[in-house]
């Protein structure tokens, strides 16, 4: 079997034909690994390592090691040639061998240099240190092509010297030992060389230390790191068993917090550079830096990488093609999109590798020989070079094209230039406001004066002034076509614009922002648009943003995909580690980036209110479900995996009627027989308070109210489901029991969640004495006039509004649920007084009347709160949903309702 694939490989490669002319090849090792794929395993028993170690025989270390490299590339070419293997396979078995060598030539440096000089020892530590090997490039993404460079950057922990009698210092000892490891890879011999080692992306290049410590390499980085530097740490690998804390210092040097879109710019530069060394070097048929080729789809998936993986730390992968799948998973990119660019991606790495088969040598230039073509092609599966040409060109295309779309400079469709006298006020300012007032009039600005003072006062400040040259540039572009944006806004162009500046004052210290807003144009009118309809979103968006981006996502319009969502979120949360503060912080990005999803379909009318707060009340259940799983991680000495514990939601999340703006009511129980739980589920509930309403630079996620736990305020934060249950049974006043009716079960442990539920509906259903549950009602309801009087123009407190709505509802639950349970379910306002009117217990008639006055009153707070709705206006429509259910209220408690508290 061996001898047949490898003669069926021998057309296609030069150096394996004569690898098995002089027969340099081991044909029964290879028989055995041929029907399989390599393993680390396999390079580890292939020859005696640990005794040419303990010899410290250089020569025969590095004799070994290139015998070896020959055997992995028979196997990897034969195996691939024969269609035994993918790229996968290719690209895993070359980068494992990489590591397996340097690992193996860096423990014998080490180990020459230390019985040479002691062990180097850290200044500060006072522990024995080790060399961190980083491979760069293809090597750290698992995607080393079969004849590649290998790029390396050698990192030591901390400076100190050794403790031999001949001393160095660390610096002095870590430089021999990476010389060494080179020359063992790198340096030609009769049996060739394993790997030539690249070392120019060490920081300052060639002219640059060989090796750095920790300090300096963060040093570096703050101060002097270039960008194109980003692109090749973004796939930075410690391939040694050392890791140290590179990848926690280098983290926050490629990936930015925030949205990155300098990014475009800069590498349109670095793609601009490549472009303009493939015309000078006539590399068109380069099908790596061509146009089409394999970098470009590299720079597609790096670039979001870039712009989103400090937000988004599922973005901060490694491979090219694990990251368009991601891509496409999170809608940054469309799937078909993702499909051509990974089809484009396998094709041209075959093609590459068919190519450096062929002699060894790290080409991924096209063969001109005509034969060569051909059994390339053929080598490709196709039956003519003319096919195999023709499905490549088509690759190619697709990658240009994508590439184009994603990298071009920014949009020019005319949305992107404003009119010239505009531009020219904005220049003149601060000195001739009135030329502003003119140009601002001739828009149709109804208060053009005051909005040129506006402008006038903002070119003046000290803000503007201390922008970079770069950013006030961006600055002086965007606000002409800013006031042209606002001008198209059919609803308050004047407070548009108002808001327009108030968020660009508000991000112009990061230009990253003022790139976006460059770059795309038309999410520029979509802003003002929606500015225009809401100040609260407004203000949402000053506050966050971040969520810019969403403008451009293809989801923005399409509902959300809950069990994806919640899929994405666990992966980013769980790509956190131990780190509390970005798990915070991806849980209010994701909060944040939702609630601003729903706002925009909202504004343009995709939901009923109902349907809304369906939507947010989901959300609020997803966050509280993985913020107790991670804020339980958090808790020190914790005694389970998974706590004995559940959150309880009342009010609006209890009901699912939750707002924007809601907060969230909670109560938290636990049931665990542990000595130490009561002291354990009162910390993991100080840590959720924290989680859920604590500020990070990410902002909020919700205002939490813990009052109506048992015995309020006074009470402890968290308690026994016993204690619970001993409560509502012997202490709870009516109010408290009026809140029950709109209580559930949200997370956490589910046993304990249903025996909650059981104690609820028991409570619930318990017999009362109507009368005396009326009175305590109505007592409570008229407690409220003192701090909330009963106003018309206030929706909510007005008599007949929703507050009487709801303890109607709440009273009829309590009273009738013991004959009636179905009343006990959670359905929210409407539905039950559906089910009431159903079972005889109000008239059917008035009670539909009744859930109509509450739609209303709920879509005219939903619009005051979002729509800019400046006052309730007191109609006919509103008197008469108040005089329904002021009827109602009469029908149920058997007397008129009351507008002042009774003296």
């Amino acid at each position: 079997m061996t001898n047949s694939l490898l003669e069926k490989t021998r057309p296609h490669s030069q150096w394996l034909a004569r690898q098995l002319d002089h027969r340099r090849l081991d044909l029964a090792r290879l028989d055995d690994w041929l029907p399989r794929p390599l393993t680390p395993e396999d390079f580890a028993g292939f020859a005696d390592w640990q005794r040419i170690l303990s010899d410290e025989d250089e020569a025969e270390l590095a004799r070994q090691l290139r015998l070896l490299r020959r055997h992995v590339m028979a196997h990897i070419m034969t195996r691939d040639l024969c269609r035994l293997s993918d790229l996968a396979e290719v690209t895993r078995t070359i980068t494992e061998f990489a590591d397996f060598a340097a690992n193996t030539a860096l423990s014998f440096s080490h180990q020459y240099y230390t019985g040479m000089y002691g062990t180097p020892i850290g200044a500060y530590s006072q522990q024995p240190q080790h060399l961190a090997v980083v491979a760069m490039g293809k090597a750290g993404g698992f995607e080393l092509n079969v004849s590649s460079d290998l790029d390396l950057i050698f990192v030591y922990p901390e400076n100190g010297g050794t403790n031999g009698k001949r001393e160095r210092t660390n610096q002095e000892f870590f430089t021999k030992v990476g010389q060494k490891l080179i020359a063992l890879l790198d340096d030609i011999t009769e049996d060739g060389q394993v790997f030539r080692i690249d070392m120019r992306l060490r920081p300052d290049g060639d002219s640059g230390a060989l090796v750095c410590s920790e300090a300096a390499l963060e040093q570096y980085l703050v101060t002097q790191g270039r960008e194109w530097e980003r692109y090749a740490w973004c796939k930075a690998r410690v391939i040694t068993p050392q890791e140290n804390g590179i990848a926690a210092l280098v983290r926050p040097f490629v990936f930015r917090k925030y949205l990155d879109y300098n990014a475009y710019h800069a590498m349109r530069e670095l793609h601009r550079q490549i472009r303009q060394e493939v015309q000078k070097r006539q590399m068109h048929d380069n099908i790596k830096l061509g146009a089409g080729g394999i970098r470009e789809i590299e720079f597609i998936a790096q670039i979001f990488q870039m712009i989103r993986g400090g937000q988004n730390r599922s973005l901060q992968l490694k491979g090219t093609q694990e990251t368009l799948e991601k891509l496409a998973e999170t809608g940054i990119l469309p799937h078909d999109t993702v499909a051509q660019l990974l089809s484009a991606y396998r094709f041209l790495r075959d093609m590459e590798h068919r190519l450096q088969y062929w002699d060894d040598q790290q080409t991924q230039t096209l063969p001109q020989n005509p034969e060569q073509q051909e059994r390339l092609a053929q080598s490709m599966g196709f039956a003519s070079w003319a096919e195999c040409a023709g499905c490549l060109q088509q690759h190619r295309n697709n990658v240009a094209r994508i590439f184009n779309e994603t990298l071009d400079e920014p949009e020019t469709d005319g949305q992107n230039t404003a009119s010239e006298p505009l531009v020219q006020a904005w220049q003149a300012l601060p000195e001739d406001s009135e030329g502003m007032g003119q140009a601002l009039a001739e828009l149709g600005f109804v208060q053009a004066a005051s909005l040129a003072g506006t402008l006038a006062q903002l070119k003046s400040s000290s803000k503007y002034r201390r922008l970079s040259a770069h950013a006030q540039e961006r600055f002086d572009l965007l606000i002409p076509r800013v006031a042209e944006a606002a001008a198209q806004c059919s609803l308050r162009p004047d407070e548009t614009l108002s808001r327009l500046l108030d968020f660009l004052e508000t991000v112009s210290r990061r230009s990253a922002y003022l790139a976006f807003l460059q770059q795309h144009p038309r999410a520029l009118h979509q802003l003002a648009h929606l500015m225009s309809q809401s100040a609260w979103l407004a203000d949402y968006l000053c506050r966050h943003p971040i969520l810019l981006d969403a403008l451009l996502s293809a989801q923005l319009m399409q509902p959300i995909d809950w069990q994806a969502l919640a899929g994405e979120l666990e992966s980013s949360l769980h790509a956190c580690g131990s780190d509390m503060e970005a798990k915070m912080d991806i849980l209010r990005q994701c909060q944040h980036a939702q609630i601003f999803r729903l706002t925009v379909q909202d504004l343009a009318g995709q939901w009923t209110v109902e349907a809304l707060s369906d939507e947010l009340s989901r959300l609020a259940d997803l966050i509280l479900e993985q913020t107790l799983i991670h804020a339980w991680q958090s808790v020190p000495k914790r005694h389970l995996d998974a706590p004995k514990f559940a959150i309880i939601a009342y009010g609006k999340l209890g009901g699912k009627e939750l707002g924007y703006a809601s907060d969230l009511d909670l109560v938290f129980l636990y049931e665990d027989d542990a000595p130490d739980a009561a002291d354990k589920y009162v910390k993991l509930s100080r840590r959720l308070s924290t989680w859920l309403s604590g500020s990070t630079g990410a902002g909020c996620l919700y205002d939490i109210d813990l009052r109506l736990r048992p015995n309020g305020e006074e009470g402890f934060l968290a308690h026994s489901l016993a204690a619970f249950e001993k409560y509502q049974r012997e202490q709870a006043w009516t109010w408290e029991h009026q809140a029950l009716t709109r209580a559930r079960f949200i997370c956490g442990n589910a046993e304990i969640g249903a025996k909650f539920e059981d104690i609820r509906r028991s409570i619930l259903t318990q017999p009362r004495d109507k009368a005396r549950l009326k009175q305590e009602i109505i007592a409570m309801r008229e407690k409220m006039f003192a701090t909330h009087p009963p106003e018309e123009g206030n929706v909510k407190y007005a008599r007949g509004g929703v507050v009487d709505v709801e303890f109607i509802v709440q009273y009829l639950v309590l009273a009738e649920s013991g004959r009636e349970p179905k009343l006990t379910e959670n359905y929210g306002n409407i539905a039950l007084l559906g089910m009431a009117a159903r079972r005889g217990l109000i008239d059917p008639a008035l009670a539909q009347r009744c859930a109509d006055a509450y739609r209303h009153y709920r879509q005219l707070q939903h619009n005051k709160n979002l729509r800019d709705l400046a006052r309730t206006e007191i109609n006919g429509e509103l008197r008469l949903h108040y005089q329904n259910v002021q009827t109602l209220w009469q029908q149920v408690f058997g007397e008129p309702v009351r507008f002042e508290t009774q003296s």
